[in-house]
């Protein structure tokens, strides 16, 4: 059984810093590429970053330059790494590997 946890959000001002983990159980996520969508209140969910199997990246624009995202193979966990947040980043963050979704963290960032 695959299992997803995200862990690591919280309420943080405007400039500050969170990482997010997606620790996972039952599958590598290094056998496929492992997703972070984000999803604010009233909106669609929507893409932020992916890492792929053999490690590339790719960001959404609205993030590109202030997150990064990151494979621990030994503890089997992705990170997200949000660095000078915006109250525009406010939402539940999820992971995604495979066909599988973690419950969803949330981050909200205060002016």
């Amino acid at each position: 059984q695959v299992q997803l946890v995200e862990s690591g959000g919280g309420l943080v001002q405007a400039g500050d810093s969170l990482r997010l983990s997606c620790k996972a159980s039952g599958r590598s996520v290094s056998s496929e590429g492992v997703t972070w969508y984000r999803q604010a209140p009233g909106k669609e969910r929507v893409f932020v970053a992916v890492i792929g199997h053999l490690g590339t990246t790719l960001y959404g624009d609205s993030v590109k330059g202030r997150f990064t995202i990151s494979r621990d193979n030994a503890t089997n966990t992705v990170y997200l790494q949000m660095n000078n947040l915006k109250p525009e980043d406010t939402a539940i963050y999820y992971c995604n590997h495979h066909m599988y979704w973690g419950q969803g963290t949330q981050v909200t960032v205060s002016s």
